[in-house]
């Protein structure tokens, strides 16, 4: 009877996975599924590690486009957020065949925060992930340009955080 009651939870995990996570995990990525967002599109968490491999993966399963990398912060002493949104159109003229993934990355404000660069798989990660990098100061290994893209390049802090400390300062402009 235990066998039984064992056996069914793991299938109800498996339901509530989803689909896409029940296949990365099939493809031995390990991955967390945290549900649907309000619009009913898969929300899984992969760790920085396996990021790369993720999205590859993604990629050959049909979600060609990255439509939206970002990032976030969870608050003071949380995690910092890079997420990205996937979308793969089987139709370019049916709209109901388009899928849709979210994944994240959780970093620990604390430790490293680095994640792997997606600019060899998506060339249009180039600029989303400068101005992640700008904004949260989480570095991307191996993009082409990690330089700020929207603050001087001698600034100092990452704006976005909700840690952040204005600085207190008043440039001193030249009157003409």
């Amino acid at each position: 009877m235990e066998n039984k009651n064992s056996t069914e939870s793991s299938e109800e995990i498996v339901k509530q996975r989803g689909i896409v996570s029940n296949q990365l995990t099939e493809d031995g990525i390990t991955n967390e599924c945290l549900g649907k967002d309000h619009i009913g599109v898969d929300i899984i968490s992969v760790k920085p590690e396996e990021l790369y491999q993720a999205i590859s993966t993604l990629r050959g399963y049909g979600f060609n486009y990255l439509q939206c990398q970002g990032g976030y912060d969870e608050g003071p002493g949380k995690c910092l957020v890079s997420f990205y949104h996937l979308i793969s159109l089987d139709d370019f003229q049916g709209i109901n065949k388009t899928k849709e993934i979210r994944v994240k990355v959780f970093l620990n404000r604390d430790s490293d925060l680095s994640v792997p660069s997606l600019y060899k798989i998506f060339k249009g990660s180039d600029w989303q992930e400068r101005e992640t990098y700008d904004m949260f100061g989480i570095n991307f290994a191996d993009h082409p340009n990690p330089t700020r893209l929207l603050m001087p390049e001698d600034w100092r802090g990452w704006p976005l955080r909700k840690d952040y400390i204005q600085p207190d300062f008043y440039e001193l402009q030249d009157a003409y």
